[in-house]
């Protein structure tokens, strides 16, 4: 379904435009690409629509954060932020960093004269989101997984606006807050070969060799790094001319590298991809944890996966998401948490299902792009331009 603007709203669109550009803040992510690629990809529609537009992310500063944004072209700002403490310890540093980020925020939506703010998820949208609150500034948020985030579920009372990527998810925020249904932006680089009907001109098939990719999403997944090169040495026979891409995070690197160099596998090997959409074009099957974007990339992308959902993710948000792929037939799981032996025997015994069965592939792949929403981020971008385009006039400059 789309959400039209009725752009007779442009009147007030030519108010906003008049003088400074309208000022649009996404905030959120904590480091994680998770929560701030969906931002990235609803920015890039946002300024196509408002060419004028400024938009700045606010981030706790991490490097993959910073240059994402900046290679994007968008303004990158950072302020303190901590996630919730695990101990008493962490109690009294989780104040005092959450309380300078809160400040720094307030100062940031007065001096810079911001319209309205896009929560994206996790701790680093708490401090600017508290303070759009505090303000009376719209608040728009996005939630990523089927089961809401900690952060969602605390500011979804107080919000304009909640976008959801699953069916279920509004049921679960206990409160009355207004709440659509859109679906994960994806970036455009993830819709080359998609057309408006969503269909996709061409297959990995088609595209030469078919990867196997191991992704356990931007951090990497220690278990994945460890039980997966041994899985594929046991199934070597049935990987003959494909090729094997292996995202480990930093910390996973070396190791993993030197574990399928003892395997003898040929792979290729890196800490982050960042150039995912060109590596899921040739990819025939993909061994993954369970994010909400990584699901919606694959989809995007009509990537069969076998799903591997995070055991300890809050909420258990990651096997929830799986268990709605998998539903739908796009992909299948393994719940580490139910695994009786070594976890490197239960991926081979699924993986030579899988890789001995081209057409259950292919099907799982037309099942993925099934459940894609190649218009998640404009109908995203346009029901924020919406909120904002709802205030009678540019909000006035704020006392604190």
């Amino acid at each position: 379904m789309r959400f039209a603007l009725r752009f007779a709203q442009g009147d007030t669109k030519a108010k906003y435009m008049k003088n400074d550009p309208v000022h649009i803040v996404f905030c959120g992510g904590g480091g994680v690409a998770g929560h701030l690629f969906p931002g990235l990809a609803v920015a890039e529609e946002l300024v196509e629509m408002a060419p004028r537009l400024r938009i700045t992310f606010c981030g706790v500063g991490k490097p993959l954060e910073r240059q994402a944004v900046e290679e994007a072209g968008f303004e990158y700002y950072a302020m303190p932020s901590r996630p919730l403490p695990e101990g008493p310890g962490d109690a009294v540093a989780f104040v005092l960093e959450n309380l300078a980020g809160y400040m720094a925020a307030k100062w940031f939506l007065r001096e810079e004269h911001v319209a309205a703010v896009v929560g994206l998820g996790g701790h680093g949208s708490g401090p600017m989101a508290r303070a759009a609150v505090r303000h009376h500034l719209p608040l728009v948020l996005l939630e990523q997984n089927a089961v809401p985030s900690k952060a969602t579920r605390w500011l979804a009372p107080r919000a304009s606006l909640v976008c959801t990527s699953f069916e279920q998810t509004a049921s679960k925020l206990r409160c009355r807050c207004p709440a659509r249904l859109t679906g994960n932006p994806v970036r455009r680089s993830f819709r080359p070969w998609q057309g408006l009907s969503g269909s996709v001109s061409s297959s990995p098939e088609t595209r030469g060799a078919p990867t196997l990719l191991v992704v356990g999403g931007s951090g990497g997944a220690k278990p994945l790094n460890e039980a997966v090169p041994p899985a594929l040495y046991k199934v070597r026979q049935l990987l003959r001319g494909w090729r094997i891409v292996h995202q480990t995070g930093e910390s996973g690197l070396e190791a993993t590298r030197a574990l399928y160099q003892k395997l003898a596998i040929e792979a290729m090997v890196e800490p982050f991809l960042a150039d995912m959409p060109s590596v899921l074009a040739s990819t025939a099957l993909a061994v993954s944890r369970a994010g909400g974007t990584t699901l919606a990339e694959l989809a995007a992308m009509g990537t069969p996966a076998l799903l591997l959902p995070y055991p300890r993710a809050t909420g258990d948000h990651q096997a929830e998401n799986a268990r709605v792929y998998a539903a739908g037939g796009g992909s299948v799981t393994i719940d580490e948490r139910d695994v009786p032996g070594h976890l490197d025997d239960q991926l081979a015994d699924v993986l030579c299902f899988l890789l001995a069965n081209a057409r259950l592939l292919r099907e799982m792949g037309a099942a993925m792009r099934d459940m894609a929403r190649p218009h998640a981020a404009q109908d995203v971008a346009e029901l924020v331009w919406s909120v904002v385009a709802s205030r009678s006039r540019r909000t006035e400059p704020m006392a604190v």
